[in-house]
């Protein structure tokens, strides 16, 4: 499972011209659920994109997490970003999990979330969709588990 995970200032998401998730400051997460993924995954990446010390301090520095700030969350499924790139020009989606699988870790993933009382918005699963962003900082980080 990988995040692409984006401090963001604000964040939003649009689908056929209708808005269907936004935030404040927090984090924009591009979420790419591969084959392999299970709870176990999700629920580390989760404690991971939740504890990742990316905001700032009253020094500047990168010191506190998503919750210590107060931030928010806005995910959004992103199948490319389990592609394979290591040959030729066109990506192959082989190690990327079915839809069914990608979805059911997509809505765990955003239920958990809210679970641990952060706000949480979404994009639609499978929609084409536009994403707008003030990136903050710019501060953008890859995880993956």
């Amino acid at each position: 499972m990988i995040a692409l995970i984006q401090r963001v200032t604000r964040a939003s998401v649009t689908v056929a011209g209708e808005q269907v998730g936004a935030i404040g400051p927090g984090l924009l997460v591009l979420l790419g659920v591969e084959r392999e993924d299970d709870k176990p995954k999700a629920d580390k990446l989760l404690n991971k994109v939740l504890g990742y010390r990316v905001f700032t301090d009253p020094a500047g520095k990168m010191n506190l997490n998503l919750k210590q700030a107060g931030g928010e969350l806005l995910v959004v499924s992103q199948f490319t970003l389990a592609a394979d790139t290591n040959s030729g020009l066109r990506p192959s989606f082989s190690r990327g999990a079915s839809p069914a699988d990608a979805e059911r870790w997509y809505d765990y993933f955003v239920m958990a979330a809210r679970d641990q009382g952060v706000r949480t918005e979404t994009g639609r699963f499978a929609a084409e969709m536009q994403v707008s962003l003030n990136n903050d900082g710019p501060v953008t980080f890859w995880l993956q588990v």
